[in-house]
């Protein structure tokens, strides 16, 4: 059932980790995923907090969930969003988008917690382009029974459909199986995976590896089972069939257009975050997030 499965690249913070399953050597997307990080759990000293400073990106969308802890979102259309758990983040870059990422002054107070995940979305062709833009979606469907409940982040599964806007066909799910918990994963989509975030679970009784990114066997349904509890996260969506290239923080069908986009982000050709104008991030020399 499981057809391959992709051990996380682990960067330790200090005080949390962050776990990279996308893109990697073996595997660049599923679906329109092609980049996914776990972050935590972990809680900062009081007094501390994460400073994401602005960026940019472009040709996907960026997805915030989060399982514990609040973060502070700008970017370069003006918006301004605290992300909390039950709410997701969809931020558009389509032709150019700069964004910061920070702990509210509340969380600064008490040690801010970290735990949740952060994924981009590759835009289909002829949608690269698109103008930025940004929404933050709280009312999303809930699945649940005695033993296990899941959220519908993006798209449509169990019946439900989120009304998070999606620009190729894209799934996404946040799952909690108590003890002795189960649910059925249906064919839903071209590509689809799933990644054990807390606890333990099994896919038709093959366990899952912590943190790990088990991509599973495609036209096949299959069961979701815990004996002592689990958090899982279902992602997938439609097959692209143009090669997609991934570069520090912008993903493009096309080289020349990333690197099109360093150049503007050089010589200051990008938006700024109201609000938050004097930081930003210089391009390094050897990025973390490399596709090819």
């Amino acid at each position: 059932m499981i057809e391959q499965i992709i051990t996380p690249t682990t960067h330790d913070l200090g005080q949390f980790e962050v776990r990279r399953v996308l893109p990697k050597r073996e595997r660049t997307m599923v679906g329109p995923f092609i980049f996914v990080d776990e972050f935590g759990p972990g809680q900062l000293d009081i007094g501390k907090g994460m400073d994401v400073r602005p960026h940019p990106h472009i040709n996907l969308a960026t997805v915030t969930w989060l399982f514990e802890g609040a973060i502070d979102h700008r970017d370069s259309v003006g918006s301004f969003s605290t992300i909390r758990p039950g709410q997701v983040n969809l931020m558009t870059a389509g032709r150019g988008i700069v964004h910061s990422e920070r702990s509210p002054a509340e969380e600064r107070a008490t040690g801010p917690k970290l735990y949740g995940m952060q994924t981009w979305l590759a835009l289909p062709d002829g949608r690269e382009e698109i103008d930025p833009a940004f929404e933050a979606v709280k009312d999303l469907p809930i699945v649940e029974d005695q033993c296990a409940r899941a959220v519908v982040i993006m798209g449509e599964l169990w019946g439900k459909r989120a009304a998070t806007t999606t620009y190729a066909d894209t799934i996404y799910a946040e799952i909690v199986l108590a003890p002795s918990g189960s649910l059925p994963i249906e064919i839903s989509a071209d590509e689809r995976a799933v990644m054990l975030v807390g606890g333990e679970a099994s896919v038709d009784g093959q366990a899952l590896g912590l943190y790990e990114l088990s991509v599973l066997a495609p036209g096949r349904n299959m069961t979701l089972s815990s004996e002592r509890g689990g958090r899982i996260m279902l992602l997938g969506g439609e097959a692209f069939t143009t090669p997609r290239h991934a570069w520090w923080n912008f993903v493009s069908s096309s080289r020349a257009r990333i690197r099109q986009a360093r150049e503007d982000w050089d010589a200051g050709r990008f938006p700024k975050v109201p609000g938050d104008e004097d930081e930003w991030i210089r391009i390094p020399e050897q990025p973390l997030t490399r596709s090819d």
